[in-house]
This record gives structure tokens, C-alpha cells and sequence, in this order.
């Protein structure tokens, strides 16, 4: 049963030259509805609305999500994402979460009302209604995937009382994600008004990975594949280029979420960089995510002759640089040292235990944070943060092949895209010859090509191991710990200036249960309407 909430919800007033001028609206949530649904004007004004905060939320941020995984770590709990990390989370204290139903709200005022504006043209009223359904897919996908089923909300109700309605099934939701979500493909424009809104390629990526996550292999795979035929994107040259402010119209973003440093900007930066740049390490990498990296033979450290556990950042793929700044790497200060305690005689402030705002894993992020310079204020920076890009689109239709079909040459070639962008070999196709092994392949690309990115949770939850239980049940069942050591500050090779002795540091230990698979419905939702029933194990 398709469910209705309560309420008119007020548009923020946004705008942002950074995703050109299409949020520079004026509010019209004090207007009455006759006055109000005239033109596709008025439509877009509310539209508008839609789109703030639709991915990059303060409860669900792309930038933090990574930290419930095995490769990134959140320091403070009261920002939401230790807690998923370790596993202490609870109904009452669930932190950052996607039970929410604001923007889904704002999708059907538009759904709903679309058709008492008078707009001549179809297109354009068509791509107007196929923007709030994409969105309201893309709400409702992740909300159905971490929580297996939850109230569908469809219009709006005259009473409160009126939404205090029980959960729909999982695939009763699914259901609703795929009608939306195909309507908006078969209607949306197939390029986007401006950069920040939703087209076709967009509307495909939210296809593509809804059936990505119900393993409906086939559907994946074409979404990806009319996603690839469009012929509007392509893989940047410069891995780092799609994360910095210079490479924002890179043809390898299918869409962002866009931020102005004057009208709205991304605070949330500021928060990622270490204690000696005036940050908090909020989510910082962890060592699991190096070791994920292959060395530049294309071999795992495990088996390659080039690998040297003193000097483990040595002989990487090179996407660990881009994405990592490590200890003895250059940066915007000279050497980056989170090893010593003091440096030449003074405390070092980013040493993990200097203060709370250091690294605890001794690592930072460089994707979205290098360089520095680019930002006039870590704390109100002009950042778009990717929703979808075209590196997962070739990630996701190499998996969906090979579980359909094996590896084959376009599975190969799929990788290798990748790979030879990055300057790495490509796959050994003599070694890769089975399902499995191709499947351990492009699970080990998809988390280095996407570490930060706010994907890895999903993945080991959604992926199993040869036992058939989850990966997350190994992979964050564990004590997580960082590197210790020193860095040589006038060593000439970045790679080596860091010697890592045997020993590591604890940083907490983690636990991960059968039922941590999805999330607790959040108490304070379950106050507000009581049919709600909570999910098992919390």
C-alpha cells in the first residue's frame, strides 16, 4: 500500500554560481496554491527545494559514510559514525541515518501539483516531473536498502495522525523505487539544465545501482551500458582531477551535489583535515585501505617481490596517493610527518595522541582536501561532492557481467579502463579465469577506485564470502589499528621517507552482527508513529 505524509514543507533558498545559477530562487513556501503552481517557473522554484541536501545530508554525508566500513574511521561519536563503525549503535543513539522523509516530501508536492501548472510544453514538464521522481527514487533506494522496508510515502496527508502508518515490505518498496525511477528515465531530459541537476545519465546511475543493489545482474548491466552509450562521459586523465574545485566540469561526473563558498557553502571539509591545518580528522583513511592497494606489478603485497613492510606505501597503484595522504608524502606544509611525536624539537601536532584533532589512523584524505589552496576557508568551501561517476558505471556493469556470464574480454577491457587510467597493469587475463577470481578482482577495484566515496558499507554488507556470510562479518570484526614509526624530513623519495616499525596501535575494536546488516529505525521516529516496528537485534 502506498502511503501519505502530513505537511507543506518550505524550500530553501539557495543559490550557487558554482552549479550556475539555477538555485538562485526566490522561497514561495509562504504563497498560497492558487497562487502558486502557475508556470514551469513556479515548478522549478520547488524543485529547487528537492535537491537541498538530496545525497549529501547532515544525518547520511557521502563524506562520512565510508567511516561505518573497514577503511575509514570517525573519531567523534557524537558526529554519528563511530558508533556504526564499531557497532555500540542503538535505536536511541543510531547515528548518522536515512530515515528521513523532508526531501521525499518535497518530490511529492511537486508530483502532486505539477499538473496544475499551465506548461505548454511536454519536455519541459516532463523533465521538470522526471527530476522529483529521480530524486525520490534515489531517497527511497538507500532508505530500502539499509532498512529493509519502510512506510511508503506517496502524497500528502490533511492530519498527523493520518501518517502514522505500519512499514511496507522491502519489495513492496522496490517495487516503488523501479516504477519511479524508470519513469523518470523514459522522461527526463537528456541533458541537464545545469551542472548540479539530474538528466538521463543520472536517472540511469540511480537505475543502475538500485538493481545494482537487488541483484538484478541484467538490469544493472543496461543501465550501465545506455549509461556508457549516451556518449557524455568518459574517464578524466587525472584520477585526482574530479575531486578538486579546477576539475568540476570533468566529463567523468555524472552528477554532484553543488556548493557555494558565498550562498551555501560545505563546511564539512574543514572537518577532515588534520589538527596542524587547523581541521578535526573527523574520518580519516585506515591502514586496511592501503594494504587494499595493489603494488605497481599488479600484484597484491601478499604475493609481489616489490612489497617492503617498512616502507609499505612504496611501489603502490597510484591511486593511493591521490586518494591518501600518507606519512613522508608531500603536501601543501613539505613532508607530511604523522609518525614523531616532535619535529626538530617542537610537538608535532598532527602525532595521532598530540590531540583530539589528529589523525588516529596517522592518514588523511587527499581526495577532495589537496591541495589546500584551493579553498580561500576550509570551513566554507565551494566543493561539489560526486553523487555518481563514470568509474562506478564501468565498475557496475563489469560486476553485473561477471555474475551473470563469467569474465569475458568486455569484462576485462571494463577493468583495464580503470586500471590504465591509473597507470597499473591490466588484469592478468592467463591467472583471472573463473567467476571467483574475476569477482575478487573487481571487488578490490571497485573499493580502491571508490574509497571515500561513501560505497564500501554497502558493499560488505551486500557481498559475501565463500561461506556465504557477509564480508563485514570479518572485515569489521576486528581490532582496528594504525601504523607507528618515523619519517627521514629530508629523504627525497616520498614513497620511503617513512619507515614503519613492527608494532601497531589499537584504535577500538570492532564488532559486527548478523542483524547490523540494517539499521535500527530511530527511536525518535518510532515515537512519532508507533506502528513503526523496529528491526531485528535492536
Amino acid at each position: 500500500m502506498k502511503r501519505i505524509i502530513y505537511g507543506l514543507f518550505g524550500l530553501a533558498t539557495l543559490g550557487m554560481n558554482s552549479c550556475s545559477d539555477f538555485l538562485e530562487t526566490v522561497p514561495k513556501d509562504s504563497l498560497a496554491p492558487s497562487t502558486t503552481w502557475k508556470t514551469a517557473a513556479d515548478v522549478d522554484k520547488f524543485i529547487v527545494g528537492c535537491y537541498t541536501g538530496w545525497a549529501n545530508s547532515d544525518d547520511a554525508s557521502l563524506l562520512y559514510m565510508d567511516a561505518g566500513s573497514d577503511i575509514a574511521y570517525n573519531n567523534f561519536p557524537w558526529e554519528g559514525w563511530t558508533n556504526i563503525g564499531n557497532g555500540l549503535w542503538t535505536a536511541t543513539n543510531p547515528g548518522g541515518h536515512f530515515y528521513n522523509y523532508t526531501i521525499i516530501s518535497r518530490c511529492n508536492n511537486v508530483i502532486d501539483n505539477i499538473d496544475k501548472a499551465n506548461i505548454p510544453d511536454a519536455a519541459t514538464k516532463n523533465n521538470l516531473l522526471g527530476q522529483a521522481l529521480a530524486i525520490r527514487a534515489y531517497r527511497y533506494m538507500n532508505m530500502n536498502f539499509w532498512y529493509g522496508g519502510v512506510p511508503i510515502v506517496e502524497h500528502l496527508y490533511e492530519n498527523a495522525d493520518q501518517a502514522k502508518v505500519p512499514r511496507n515490505t522491502e519489495a513492496e518498496v522496490w517495487k516503488f523505487v523501479n516504477d519511479d525511477i524508470d519513469k523518470a528515465v523514459d522522461i527526463i531530459a537528456e541533458t541537464p539544465a545545469a551542472r548540479g541537476r539530474i538528466a538521463k545519465g543520472a536517472a540511469l546511475a540511480i537505475q543502475m545501482r538500485a538493481n545494482l543493489y537487488q541483484e538484478n545482474w541484467q538490469k544493472a548491466a543496461d543501465a550501465a551500458k545506455a549509461i556508457i552509450d549516451l556518449g557524455q562521459y568518459e574517464l578524466d586523465a587525472d584520477y585526482a582531477a574530479p575531486f578538486t574545485v579546477a576539475g568540476q566540469s570533468s566529463k567523468e561526473i555524472i552528477v554532484a551535489e553543488c556548493y557555494d563558498e558565498n550562498k551555501r557553502s560545505l563546511y564539512t571539509l574543514g572537518q577532515f583535515y588534520n589538527n596542524g591545518d587547523g581541521g578535526w580528522s573527523s574520518v580519516v583513511p585506515t591502514q586496511n585501505l592501503v594494504d587494499m592497494y595493489l603494488m605497481t606489478d599488479g600484484q597484491p603485497k601478499e604475493s609481489s617481490t616489490l612489497y617492503d613492510a617498512t616502507h609499505p606505501f612504496a611501489n603502490r597503484d597510484p591511486r593511493m596517493a591521490k586518494t591518501i595522504l600518507y606519512p613522508g608524502c608531500d603536501y601543501w606544509k613539505g613532508v607530511y610527518n604523522t609518525l614523531d611525536k616532535t619535529i626538530d624539537g617542537k610537538t608535532n601536532p598532527n602525532y595521532p595522541t598530540a590531540a583530539d584533532n589528529a589523525s588516529k589512523t596517522a592518514l588523511t584524505w587527499a581526495k577532495y582536501l589537496y591541495p589546500m589552496s584551493q579553498y580561500g576557508d576550509i570551513w566554507a568551501t565551494p566543493a561539489e561532492i560526486i553523487v555518481f561517476r563514470y568509474a562506478e558505471v564501468l565498475l557496475t556493469r563489469a560486476e553485473a557481467l561477471n555474475e551473470l556470464n563469467g569474465p569475458s574480454t568486455e569484462v576485462y577491457d571494463l577493468i583495464d579502463q580503470l586500471r590504465q587510467r591509473a597507470g597499473m597493469p591490466v588484469v592478468d587475463r592467463t591467472a583471472v579465469t573463473t567467476k571467483e577470481a574475476l569477482r575478487e578482482v573487481i571487488r578490490r577495484e571497485r573499493c580502491v577506485e571508490l574509497a571515500g566515496e561513501g560505497l564500501r558499507r554497502a558493499d560488505i554488507v551486500r557481498w559475501k564470502d565463500t561461506s556465504g556470510n557477509m564480508l563485514a562479518m570479518t572485515l569489521l570484526n576486528q581490532e582496528l589499528r594504525r601504523i607507528t614509526g618515523t619519517v627521514d624530513m629530508t629523504g627525497t623519495n616520498p614513497e620511503t621517507r617513512a619507515t614503519i616499525s613492527t608494532t601497531t596501535e589499537v584504535i577500538e575494536t570492532r564488532i559486527f552482527k548478523e542483524a547490523f546488516r540494517r539499521y535500527p529505525i530511530p527511536q525518535d521516529a518510532r515515537d512519532k508513529n508507533p506502528e513503526l516496528t523496529q528491526n531485528d537485534g535492536f
